[in-house]
């Protein structure tokens, strides 16, 4: 049933009970898992949206035998390989690997046992991942190896990409793999759809849940660092031009409110490691 157009006036509160540029709960922990099972570990919601990532590597050459329908990208001088090897000077730099499961009881209609595997859309974020960290990570100093990203999404309400870049992100963090920054995403929506001509009326809207985004318009962005470079834009749904520019400024803001609740987990983690190594 479509949402009543009054619900989104910037004077009234949305159905969850949000203003319009008021993020949902955002909860994250690190090193979730033991070491032996991998090297980085997180577990992250996004209002009811939970992802938990794990990082495996650097290890020297590519997962054999998996067939876990991920996504490799090598970057290399001026091009990028996906989904195959890398070759030349591409081999001076490590692959970025990205795979995606979706549980079936994720959503709401259960789906097939196969973890959304092999799906185009699943396959398109993986894709979106792992060329985003391939360009941030520090590739180079790890040469002909490769670094493997599994997402599991529990639960999906809305931004399951911006969960996933936020997951890895602190997961790639614990692996103590090197970085330019940190890469953090949110969603941000508009209140008319695209068949509506007037662009003056429609308000911009942060952090879309599940139910705003089968509704409306929405885009996905990521920002690197505590700038305003965005590393990713997504759109998957059509919109008037004169909306977009409020839509992604909206979502860069509300990057910069990602990245201090991410910076604090990173923070959090940091300290308690520190304490248990000076009171031995």
């Amino acid at each position: 049933m479509p949402l009543p157009p009054s619900t989104y006036t910037l004077a009234l509160l949305r159905p969850d009970g949000r203003r319009w540029n008021e993020l949902r709960r955002i909860s994250a922990q690190i090193s979730t898992q033991a070491a032996s099972a991998a090297d980085g570990s997180s577990f992250l919601e996004m209002g009811n949206t939970k992802v938990i990532c794990t990082v495996t590597g650097p290890a020297e050459g590519g997962r054999r035998g998996g067939g876990g329908g991920g996504v490799a990208v090598g970057v290399g001088v001026g091009a990028g390989v996906i989904g195959g090897g890398v070759g030349g000077e591409e081999k001076e730099k490590a692959t970025v690997q990205v795979e995606i499961g979706i549980a079936g009881f994720s959503g709401v209609e259960r789906k097939k046992r196969g973890g959304g595997r092999g799906d185009k859309r699943t396959s398109e974020m993986q894709s979106t991942i792992a060329s985003a960290f391939s360009s941030t990570l520090f590739t180079h100093l790890y040469p002909r190896s490769t670094i493997l990203i599994t997402l599991h999404v529990l639960a999906q309400d809305g931004s399951v990409l911006a969960a996933c870049l936020n997951a890895a992100t602190l997961a790639l963090v614990d692996a103590g793999i090197p970085m330019s920054d940190y890469i953090v995403a949110c969603t941000s929506g508009s209140t008319s759809s695209y068949s509506s001509s007037n662009d003056e009326s429609a308000d911009p809207l942060l952090d879309v849940n599940g139910m705003e985004e089968q509704e409306l318009p929405f885009l996905t962005v990521a920002t690197l660092g505590a700038g305003e470079k965005v590393s990713v834009l997504v759109m998957e749904t059509r919109v008037q031009v004169g909306r977009l520019e409020g839509m992604l400024a909206v979502g860069v803001d509300g990057c910069k409110q990602v990245r201090e609740i991410l910076d604090q987990v990173v923070r959090r983690q940091g300290k308690k490691i520190l304490e248990s190594v000076t009171s031995r």
